[in-house]
């Protein structure tokens, strides 16, 4: 199972991230590389010098790739960052303060980055990266702060909506992350650390539809991987196309797979812009995003699980606890039953519960199929709503 570490502070180092399946450290911080820059350089010779051999041309690598990316298209990249880089900014999480040993209070405060898509100052970031706020702030790309709210989030797609009073600088575009194809260019901005603002990092589109799990009820899915440079910090910040549209939100980066000392780089992740639209529009409209409810409490069941307590089944969810009047309740589920499947698809390691029953709408009928002591059963339920 992979680990999913959700924290992030430019001012105080953070702890060593525990070793899991596969590490992941959050882009709560401030974000963005440095532009890799570079030139190719032609010598031209007059006269006829004597032949000399040719030499072998170096395999490409990941760093020669993005060299080669910033000094093929340097126009290209430049216009989009002027375009995009003053909708820009750094998010400041102002959470309450920690309490010495000694009884003096110790603030804290971390940050990450975002970017604004109305002119009414409405900033999309990551959930994570506002996660304990007491206080919320933005810094624009010119260094003004203002206060700022949160509107509402999506803690399931890792995105939330803040707004700001105040003129602001730039709208960013956003941009058809269904169109993406492997090796396209890409450009990410954002606050490494909280401290460098405004940092660009080129990479091209590593791969699409990559899904991340972060426990076993809910996975991350439709993922952009690419191998532009992204940090501590750069959570919540955009990922660009060469037209200068957002096409995904930076959201996490994979470092190892806590089995061996080997330290990866290059594979971060990004939120696919045409998710992000979608939630940042319905959480501007409701002030929530509405995801289908069942009204139940569960664990989920595994070999392990199964065997210890000798469950009739190895995979499924067990409810511990049903809703007065909500959707299970009403279906007439109770505390014991074991659903197995959702519209035929069984509840596993490669089908998690939550995923699956996102696929839904609120108001939505479903099937389920369920143990019951030692009989299968099949039932069918009207799906209820979960806002935020």
């Amino acid at each position: 199972m992979f680990g999913y570490e959700l924290r992030s502070s430019p001012y105080q180092r953070p702890a060593r991230p525990p070793s899991r399946a596969i590490i992941f450290t959050a882009l709560a911080a401030g974000l963005l590389g440095g532009l890799a820059g570079g030139a190719i350089v032609i010598f031209a010779l007059n006269g006829s010098p004597p032949p000399r051999p040719q030499p072998t041309p170096p395999t490409p690598t990941a760093r020669s790739a993005q060299v080669e990316l910033a000094a093929a298209a340097p126009n290209s990249v430049t216009e989009a960052v002027r375009e995009v880089g003053p909708a820009v900014v750094t998010v400041i999480n102002r959470m309450p303060d920690r309490i010495s040993l000694f009884g003096t209070p110790i603030e804290r405060t971390s940050s990450g980055s975002g970017f604004i898509i109305s002119p009414d100052g409405f900033i999309v970031t990551n959930k994570h990266v506002i996660e304990g706020a007491r206080e919320l702030e933005i810094i624009l790309a010119d260094g003004t702060t203002l206060p700022a709210r949160l509107v509402g989030d999506d803690p399931y797609a890792d995105l939330a909506i803040l707004q700001a009073d105040g003129d602001m600088p730039g709208v960013a575009s956003w941009g058809n992350s269904d169109a993406l194809q492997p090796g396209e260019p890409l450009i990410a901005i954002g606050s490494p650390l909280g401290d460098f603002t405004n940092t660009v990092t080129v990479g091209v589109v590593s791969a699409t539809e990559r899904t991340i799990e972060l426990d076993q009820d809910y996975a991350l899915e439709g993922l952009i991987q690419t191998d532009a440079a992204i940090n501590q910090g750069n959570s919540g910040g955009p990922l660009l196309n060469m037209a200068g549209e957002v096409v995904g939100v930076n959201t996490l980066i994979v470092r190892g797979n806590g089995q061996s000392s080997v330290v990866a780089e290059g594979l971060g992740f990004a939120i696919p812009s045409n998710t992000a639209r979608a939630i940042a529009e319905q959480v501007i409209e409701k002030g929530y995003f509405a995801r289908p409810r069942l009204g139940i409490r569960w664990v989920t069941i595994t070999r392990s699980l199964a065997a210890r307590y000798r469950l009739p089944v190895d995979h499924g969810i067990y409810i511990i606890e049903v809703e007065t009047g909500g959707p299970a309740d009403r279906a007439g589920l109770s505390v014991g039953d074991i659903i197995l499947e959702i519209q035929g698809v069984p509840i596993d390691s490669e089908h998690p519960f939550q995923n699956q029953l996102f696929q839904f709408e609120p108001g939505d009928q479903i099937s389920i199929r369920f143990q019951r002591q030692d009989r299968i059963l099949e039932q069918d339920i009207d799906l209820g709503t979960m806002a935020g």
